[in-house]
């Protein structure tokens, strides 16, 4: 029991509000300072330095930068107008927008916070002028964000795919499905909750062909974004980490020559965004990096793996009992952290009973984003909230809705795996 001190001793930390990248390290440094001593310490400095010196981990900076950079370009602007062109005449129409402009969002910021952020500012209170209720506006808001970084170039695919040992490029293809069935069961359900409050269509009637495809004229260099990350990966054109850098060239070039809204006065406030959104992300991967390091030394993800079998060998049990664990978990841990803590351990589980990784990636990462909407540690319902200035209990009756049909999209993402797989099946092949 001593062995898993470490681990219980994580949970303590996080609870203290101990950010969870110097819990992670502290809990390895006490395993190998204090209960096993037959390694050097110095071992473990090293690892930590070690785990930096990664090239798939430059992709993180890069998409950081290009999602920065294209919100300063005007790009979320015209993406904006392209969904209320498509769904404006729907009933709850704002409300149907801004699910919609989540989905075409993912391509851009990539980050679930960086999207509720977004939109709380920008859609909450012209929301709120067209006679929406102020906790129904921020839940679907914190909802929709949810489909942000499951439709690549998510930060999350990136992180699971590092930690996996997985495929960059096939994680990316494996988003795309997962999230328009999470984005359907969405605007499903702001259609049945508008149509009972008599929530109002932006316009009155659908928009023409003629007004669709000028709309999709000045809105298609932000919809290509994601589309051609995923061919130059097929292709081999570029790796996940040049395919970084080629996206924020990309980005500036669209900013400055096309929408020409990007200019000099941008550069020091999207180096800022860059560097604190990278170092706390890469901060965390390296300190996972370490606590792998002690989990391998103890055979933890294997013991693991063999306990979970001896309670059952069916797969679809399984994971059923796997995401009951995560959403548990991802009620009292931030989203990422459960990811991170959980994943280097379950990953051997699920592989011995023949789930696919790539699958099971998503599995995690839409479990994580449903986690990210409920309390006490939901990070999209604190960042609404804070911006909205809703109450947290009016915030919870409202976002039950959404969090059921999120939920929905998660079980047949988590018993079709045909659902995550055929994009990537279809581009790479089978694996």
């Amino acid at each position: 029991m001593i062995a898993y001190l470490p681990i219980i001793l994580v949970f303590i930390l996080y609870f203290s509000s101990i950010p969870i990248a110097y819990a992670l390290f502290g809990s390895s440094l006490f395993y190998f300072a204090v209960i096993d001593t037959s390694s050097p310490v110095d071992l473990i400095l090293q690892k930590f330095v070690t785990s930096t010196q990664s090239f798939p981990l430059l992709a993180i900076p890069f998409f950081v930068m290009a999602g920065s950079i294209m919100n300063y370009a005007g790009i979320s602007k015209k993406l904006m107008q392209f969904a209320d062109v498509l769904t404006g005449h729907m009933a709850g129409g704002m409300a149907q927008v801004n699910v919609l402009l989540s989905l075409l969002m993912g391509g851009v910021s990539g980050s679930a916070n960086a999207d509720a952020a977004m939109q709380s500012k920008m859609l909450v209170p012209e929301m709120e002028k067209r006679g929406y209720d102020r906790a129904f506006s921020t839940a679907i808001t914190a909802a929709s964000s949810a489909v942000t970084p499951v439709i690549p170039p998510g930060i999350n695919l990136i992180i699971y795919a590092l930690i996996a040992n997985a495929s960059v490029g096939r994680m990316f293809a494996a988003g795309y499905v997962p999230g328009l069935i999470m984005t359907i069961s969405l605007m499903v359900t702001v259609s049945i909750i508008s149509k009972r409050r008599g929530y109002q269509p932006v316009r009155e009637t659908r928009a023409g062909g003629k007004e669709v495809f000028h709309q999709l004229r000045e809105s298609i260099w932000a919809l290509l974004f994601p589309f051609g990350i995923i061919a130059g990966l097929r292709i081999g054109m570029f790796t996940p980490s040049e395919a970084g850098a080629i996206a924020v060239l990309y980005c500036i070039i669209v900013g400055k020559f096309i929408y020409k809204e990007l200019g000099k006065e941008h550069i020091i406030p999207v180096l800022r965004e860059t560097i604190f959104g990278t170092s706390g992300v890469v901060l965390i991967i390296v300190s996972a990096s370490v606590f792998g390091y002690y989990l391998n030394w103890e055979r933890i993800p294997q013991a693991m793996a063999s306990g979970l079998l001896t309670i059952t060998q069916n797969k679809y049990l399984m994971l059923m009992i796997i995401n009951v664990l995560f959403l548990v978990m991802g009620m009292f841990l931030e989203g990422g952290a459960a990811m991170i803590i959980l994943a280097p351990l379950l990953v051997p589980v699920v592989t011995q009973l023949g789930v696919d990784v790539i699958h099971f990636g998503l599995i995690c990462i839409v479990n994580i984003m449903i986690g990210g909407l409920t309390p006490p540690f939901g990070s999209m319902m604190f960042t609404c909230c804070s911006i909205t200035r809703c109450s947290l209990q009016d915030f919870v009756k409202e976002v039950i809705p959404f969090i059921v049909a999120l939920l929905i999209s998660l079980i047949l993402v988590t018993y079709i795996p045909i659902i995550t797989l055929i994009v990537p099946n279809l581009l790479y092949g089978v694996a």
